[in-house]
């Protein structure tokens, strides 16, 4: 009998929200340039650079093309001795006509509860649906692991994206990805492998040297 192919070993992707900016909690900016990190998010960029440095080999570093994420990867990739590559599926939802407004203002619209109870019906006047980002961002996955089958890699996101990516690997509805959080320079590690994805861990702020399936 011919031997069965080995599959292919599992993909580490450690998915790092940006970190905080002037406007965090207060605004939804979306994907509109000229936001940059805070003095404290650069400190937060610099402590998750020295936190996925104690992890064996990294293969690369990629960030969507917006000016946090890219800041944020910055001392992450100096740290690793790599280049930041962009990527764009990893960009932020398009918010549309909500881009840049105030949260406060937002919370108060009938169509918020859409977003926070029912986000799979929900479209942002004239951007992006949750569908689409979440299919977006697993897209995204599945590219990187073509890419580096076997390897770890770090991929600098977004809120958002990040949660899409979580309640797709542990197979939990769109409508409850709000459950989730993600904080500012937190990691999340999902391994991607030929058995489906395993979330090693979520909105991690702590020690990675122990990221292995059970």
């Amino acid at each position: 009998m011919p031997r069965r192919p080995k599959p292919p070993p599992p993909t580490l992707v450690l998915l790092v929200r940006h970190g905080s900016t002037p406007t965090t909690g207060k605004l939804l900016p979306g994907r509109a340039p000229g936001l940059h990190l805070a003095d404290t998010g650069k400190a937060q960029a610099d402590a998750v650079a020295e936190r996925i440095a104690t992890l064996p080999k990294v293969a690369a570093v990629y960030a969507s093309p917006l000016e946090r994420t890219r800041e944020t990867a910055a001392p992450i990739a100096k740290r690793l001795g790599h280049k930041v590559a962009a990527e764009r599926g990893l960009l932020e939802c398009d918010f549309g006509e909500w881009t840049g407004q105030e949260l406060k203002n937002l919370m108060k619209l009938p169509e918020w509860s859409t977003v926070q109870r029912y986000p799979s019906g929900f479209r942002f006047p004239g951007g992006e649906s949750f569908p689409e980002m979440q299919g977006r961002i697993v897209g995204t996955m599945a590219k990187l692991r073509e890419r580096h089958p076997g390897e770890t890699v770090v991929a600098v996101s977004h809120a958002d994206p990040i949660k899409a990516a979580v309640a797709e690997a542990v197979g939990t509805p769109l409508d409850l990805f709000q459950r989730i959080v993600v904080s500012p320079c937190s990691v999340t590690a999902i391994a991607y492998s030929s058995g489906g994805p395993v979330v090693l861990a979520v909105n991690s702020t702590g020690a990675l040297t122990d990221l292995r399936p059970s």
